[in-house]
């Protein structure tokens, strides 16, 4: 089948992957402009791009796709289909039209909850106990699109934003697979009930307010693992909380330390309380607790600041 792929990111090229182990003809690669990275800030491309490229396959980098150069660019092509997962523009009405099985987007979740932008990390802060894959047929609205076939996963007590990501990319990869290869096929419309949005992240939201029961901010923990990393702040210097447990045995005034020990510092929360594993000051390492308590000492008693 020929195949216009559009994506951007780890997720996307996970895809692309699959499309071309599973034989297709990727005829065009459409992913964004190369981003200043690094301390350097020089110029990297994405991961989509950079498989693409290693596979010899032709790719484009609009800024926008409603000029009629770049339509007429993609109609020249004859594909078959259209492929986005994670791309990062939106597709006009005219693109969508253009392939003959029209455009089909690989979604993090089961529609229709979670639609927007960030669907893993919004699935792990309200606790829900699975997420899943939806690949859809593309429409104008945000995510709204019909669905053509989707797989349900669990989600586990230990899962980050990292594990989940990484587990629901190998299925979009195999569901597109399998999408594809039973075209044309009958798509389902999304149920008007249960609707949700999953809205961008914001920094703001990573930073942790003790007064809110251990149960909230362990799935904040997840949720933020490994971007942008949950934190507090200690005499002053922001911390990032990359590891921790619950324990509903303790409690306390929210944000003192109950506990110190070798392998985790305990912390009251508005209820129980957050086993703190492994930590990491501004501009420091990732590290065990063990380690973290050898360059800054704490004690019990001591008052934990929100994040700032």
């Amino acid at each position: 089948m020929r195949v216009i792929f559009a994506g951007t990111p780890v997720f996307a090229a996970t895809a692309l992957e699959a499309l071309l182990n599973a034989g297709h003809e990727v005829v065009l690669v459409l992913t964004q402009p190369d981003r200043p990275a690094g301390r350097g800030m020089s110029l990297k491309p994405s991961p989509v791009k950079a498989l693409a490229l290693a596979h010899g396959i032709e790719v484009f980098q609009p800024t926008t796709l409603k000029e009629p150069v770049a339509q007429e660019r993609l109609r020249a092509l004859g594909a078959d289909v259209m492929v986005v997962a994670a791309y990062g523009l939106i597709l006009p009405s005219a693109v969508l039209g253009l392939p003959a099985y029209g455009c089909i987007n690989i979604h993090a979740s089961l529609l229709p909850r979670w639609r927007g932008a960030a669907p893993i990390q919004r699935a792990l802060l309200a606790g829900d106990a699975q997420t899943g894959v939806a690949i859809m047929q593309m429409e104008a609205g945000l995510d709204t699109g019909p669905v053509l076939r989707s797989e349900a996963i669990p989600i586990t007590a230990d899962d980050t934003t990292g594990s989940l990501h990484d587990r629901l990319a190998d299925l979009g990869g195999r569901l597109l697979v399998a999408t594809l290869g039973a075209l044309p096929m009958n798509a389902v419309a999304q149920p008007v009930d249960g609707v949700t949005y999953a809205a961008k992240i914001e920094k703001s939201e990573a930073l942790i307010d003790w007064s809110l029961p251990a149960e909230e901010l362990d799935r904040k923990v997840r949720a933020f693992s490994p971007a942008p990393g949950a934190a507090f702040v200690l005499d002053g210097v922001l911390v990032k909380v990359w590891r921790a447990e619950l324990d509903s045995s303790a409690s306390g005034e929210p944000g003192t330390i109950l506990a110190v020990g070798r392998d985790a510092v305990q912390v009251a929360c508005g209820r129980g309380s957050l086993c703190l594993r492994e930590l990491q000051r501004a501009g420091g390492k990732r590290l065990p607790v063990a380690q973290f308590l050898a360059g800054t000492p704490l004690a019990v008693g001591k008052e934990l600041g929100a994040g700032a």
